[in-house]
């Protein structure tokens, strides 16, 4: 399912308060940091991820190649940070309750 553009500003704007929760070395989209993201999604929905300095790849194909193995949304990519998201239909969501990111 692909954002729109509303959908995508709404979370940049939620996502410029969290920290990265997720860090790539230099070997890149390993199958230990794709398994960290998806364990980081499932609760959170929303995740930043910061990438080392002496990754090889641009932070953006990163960001894409991340995206695609979990099965989420690149919502932004800052430099060497990049933002992904994937809706858990699991999370129960109550109407003025906060998401699950900020919990």
């Amino acid at each position: 399912m692909a954002l729109t553009s509303k959908q995508r500003a709404e979370l940049r704007a939620e996502a410029h308060h969290l920290s990265a929760s997720v860090h790539l070395g230099h070997q890149g989209a390993t199958p230990a940091v794709v398994k960290s993201v998806d364990d980081a999604l499932r609760t959170h929905e929303l995740v930043k991820v910061q990438l080392n300095r002496t990754a090889d790849a641009t932070p953006k194909d990163v960001a894409n190649q991340l995206a695609q193995a979990v099965k989420a949304d690149v919502v932004q990519v800052i430099g060497r940070t990049a933002t992904v998201y994937r809706e858990n239909p699991e999370i129960r969501k109550k109407e003025g309750e906060l998401p699950p990111w900020r919990r």
